[in-house]
């Protein structure tokens, strides 16, 4: 099944081009466009498309309200925020709002593509700067990593592990498990924490000095 997608932008043109990129794409639909965060907030409770690509300065309702409300009411779609201001102040409220990513506008096709993809399947989409950033926001002075009671030890290092941004094979590697057994653990470490997906598990881990820089 084709990965549904929703546009969120208040200009034409930038929606045209993310279109175009994403409709020659196999296994891509893009099944709705809006011009606004309210509309975006109508069109997801209607089309429930798997991944939203959101803008942030919008008529009406901006886009961190509108990812808010989407994500506050369920339902299993993700968000990624593009917005063409590198700032921190919309990346940290684009987290703490619920975004699976954050993507500049001037990312290439091949970058837009795949953070479509990469949010779809609940995986991270934090480059390195913005992790740098995450690290450098988050982070406490902790000396010690305390494992949430919640946790197995088994769990508590793939947790660790997540926080680096390592891939479940990379996991699978540095732990001695097979991948189908990584994947188990990090779907029991999601739920138990009340973590939507991997790039808040990242955010999690700094808040709660689990993962200290160079740690």
């Amino acid at each position: 099944m084709s990965l549904r997608v929703v546009l969120a932008d208040d200009q034409d043109l930038v929606r045209a081009g993310f279109r175009v990129i994403l409709g020659t794409e196999p296994g891509i639909e893009v099944v709705g466009e809006a011009g606004d965060g309210a509309d975006a907030v109508s069109l997801v409770s209607s089309l429930r498309p798997d991944v939203v690509l959101m803008d942030v300065q919008m008529p009406r309702m901006d886009g961190l309200e509108a990812t808010r409300q989407i994500l506050s009411a369920g339902g299993g779609t993700r968000v990624v925020i593009l917005t063409t201001f590198d700032r921190e102040d919309y990346l940290f409220e684009a987290l703490q709002a619920g975004a699976s990513g954050f993507l500049l506008k001037n990312a290439s096709p091949e970058d837009l593509i795949e953070s479509v993809r990469v949010v779809a399947r609940g995986d991270a989409l934090l480059s390195p700067e913005v992790t740098r950033r995450v690290i450098a926001r988050f982070s406490t002075a902790r000396p010690e990593r305390t494992r949430p009671p919640s946790l197995t030890d088994r769990e508590f290092e793939v947790l660790v592990e997540l926080a680096k941004g390592a891939s479940n094979a990379e996991i699978a590697a540095a732990l001695f498990l097979g991948e189908t057994t990584v994947k188990t653990h990090v779907s029991r470490v999601l739920a138990k924490l009340g973590l939507r997906d991997r790039t808040h598990a990242v955010v999690f881990a700094y808040e709660q000095g689990i993962v200290t820089p160079g740690g």
